[in-house]
């Protein structure tokens, strides 16, 4: 038998038989097609692209001209509009105390030797007190032969008024001759005028002798003393005291010609002290009569009453009410002050800083009162407003009430 038997053949199919030699393959089905990751990634970023791009389109800001480049660069500031308020006016200036009635005391006749000072300063001493005593070695003695002289002038003047009398009582029996009678009268006459003189001397050698003990005027306090033992006072020298009188005090002070106006004699003043808290209470004496033309100042003086912590020289600060004003009171930030005055910066319609000088009255716990530039309803730069150029256009930020 063959390997390969024949087959018979068939005219409808014909079989084709595979041989032991031929290894039968497997047969795989095609895998489905799936997108690639940077295909992916491409895409997201091209979204993104695209939502920036529209942003960009949303977002973009308005061209800049010219005028609203100016008006960006420009300052921002502050402002306030101060507004009326009611307050107290007062004028308000500067002096210091003097005695009403200062009295300088030096040695009057003829000079001498100081040999005792019997007050000091600070005391209170009444009229007639003495307060030094010069050397009486030399008129002492003086007055003791003055008084000597006087006696013997009397005692001269009564014996020839007796023998005049004698004569007279025989001028009828003419025992005397008329001129015996004449020269007696004469000689009465010239012994009572020797009295007199002698009278006179005495009594400019009292005078004298009282002109070394030296008294005071009047009652007062003593402010100053510079009277020491073993000095020569001498008339016309420099007050060996200083006396105020009935211990009387008083401020002297110079104030502003526009405020003169407002104040009267009489008005009530309040005048401070430094280093003393309580305000002393005085009154407006005198107001002067002319104006300096070159501080155009008037000068004031208020009347105060004796007190042991009133000193001539202290400093003091006085206060006088003049009346009730509405007034604006601005913060001490907005007023500023240069070599021209004092001024501040208002912002105007076109909002340029706008220089406006004004005039202070008072302070108070607000601020400044301002008494003079201002009608209250100007829109006022509140800080720094020296850091600003007069005429320079700003943005305001805020407007607020006086005071905030």
């Amino acid at each position: 038998m063959a390997a390969h038997p024949e087959h018979p053949h068939s005219d409808s199919s014909s079989v084709t038989y595979i041989g032991r030699e031929r290894v039968s393959q497997p047969v795989t089905a095609p895998a489905p097609t799936i997108p690639s990751r940077w295909i992916i990634g491409g895409a997201l970023v091209l979204v993104l692209i695209i939502g920036l791009l529209v942003a960009r389109h949303f977002m973009q800001p308005a061209p800049v001209t010219g005028a609203n480049l100016q008006q960006m660069q420009a300052p921002l500031v502050s402002v306030m509009t101060p507004n009326l308020k009611a307050v107290q006016s007062t004028v308000t200036f500067t002096g210091t105390i003097h005695a009403r009635y200062d009295m300088p005391i030096s040695a009057e006749g003829e000079s001498g030797r100081i040999t005792a000072v019997l007050v000091e300063a600070g005391d209170r001493v009444k009229r007639g007190q003495a307060l030094v005593r010069l050397d009486q070695s030399v008129l002492r003695p003086q007055m003791n032969r003055l008084e000597a002289s006087l006696e013997e002038a009397k005692a001269q003047a009564n014996l020839s008024a007796a023998e005049y009398r004698r004569a007279q009582g025989v001028e009828a029996s003419g025992a005397l001759s008329a001129e015996e009678i004449a020269r007696r009268h004469a000689a009465a006459v010239t012994d009572e005028a020797r009295v007199k003189v002698a009278a006179a001397q005495l009594n400019e050698a009292q005078a004298r002798l009282g002109k070394t003990q030296i008294v005071a005027p009047a009652d007062g306090i003593v402010l100053t003393r510079s009277a020491e033992v073993g000095q020569t006072a001498s008339p016309g020298g420099e007050p060996l005291f200083r006396l105020a009188r009935d211990g009387e005090m008083e401020m002297r002070g110079q104030v502003a010609e526009r405020d003169l106006a407002e104040l009267s004699v009489d008005q009530t003043a309040q005048v401070y002290l430094t280093g003393i808290d309580k305000p002393f209470t005085g009154k407006v004496r005198l107001l002067g009569a002319i104006i300096d033309p070159q501080s155009r100042l008037g000068e004031i003086r208020i009347a105060l009453a004796p007190d042991a912590k009133i000193r001539p020289g202290a400093f003091a600060r006085a206060e006088v009410v003049v009346g009730a004003a509405q007034r604006p009171i601005l913060p001490q930030t907005a007023v500023l002050s240069d070599a021209q005055g004092t001024y501040v910066l208002v912002v105007n319609g076109n909002n340029k800083a706008e220089r406006r000088a004004v005039r202070i009255a008072d302070t108070s716990p607000e601020g400044l009162v301002i008494s003079d530039g201002l009608t209250g309803n100007e829109r006022v730069i509140a800080t720094a407003g020296a850091f600003l150029r007069i005429g320079e256009t700003v943005r305001v930020a805020e407007t607020k009430p006086a005071g905030t």
